[in-house]
């Protein structure tokens, strides 16, 4: 296997869920409206509190019991209610929160080439990192195969990052994601990446 294990992601279609990833199921999800598959990917960035690494922290916002007294800044974010589809930690290791095929709370309001509210078509997928800065070759490396892996299982034709579709109200993954490397390893056309008109917003 690769770095993270990698290597093994396989996705049951039936129940969403990766075989061989550790799951830290979120309560944080709903069905997405019918007949609707999959089309957008969303990479993300997240870290708390900001620039720390590591610790249980995303886990248990997701899972809606971050407590707010563990770290000032978690007082103004424990109480939402949001998740992810999955998470890479640092040095590639996965973590899914919602099955691939139910609507997880990560775009908010958003829209993406001409359709509105992304939770609906998309997953997102966050990286353990801090908006702007830079994030691992091993991150790379597990997002690249997830990605594979998601549009071989369902009709995957975007991929773009939370500051694309919610443009001057979000701004990760920010400067420090190299959009060209993903888009090399992945092999995909350009049609299925930003833009530079669809750029983020960012000073």
């Amino acid at each position: 296997a690769g770095q993270g294990g990698v290597e093994r992601i396989s996705i049951d279609r039936a129940s969403g869920l990766a075989r061989g990833l550790p799951q830290v199921l979120s309560p944080h999800w709903d069905a997405r409206p019918a007949g609707q598959a999959p089309e957008l990917i969303v990479v993300h960035g997240i870290s708390l509190p900001p620039g720390r690494y590591g610790g249980p922290w995303i886990d248990r916002m997701f899972c809606g019991n971050l407590p707010p007294e563990a770290d000032p800044y978690f007082a103004a974010v424990a109480g939402l209610r949001v998740s992810a589809h999955a998470l890479v930690r640092r040095d590639g290791r996965l973590v899914q929160y919602v099955p691939f095929h139910r609507r997880a709370w990560h775009a908010g309001a958003s829209s993406w080439r001409g359709r509105s509210a992304c939770n609906d078509f998309s997953i997102g997928i966050e990286l353990e990192g801090l908006e702007g800065a830079t994030f691992e070759p091993a991150q790379y490396e597990a997002l690249v195969r997830l990605c594979s892996d998601i549009a071989r299982q369902y009709p995957i034709t975007s991929v773009a990052g939370h500051e694309h579709i919610a443009p001057g109200r979000k701004r990760d993954p920010g400067k420090g994601f190299k959009w060209p490397a993903l888009r090399q390893r992945l092999g995909w056309p350009a049609r299925c990446f930003p833009s530079v008109s669809e750029a983020s917003s960012d000073p």
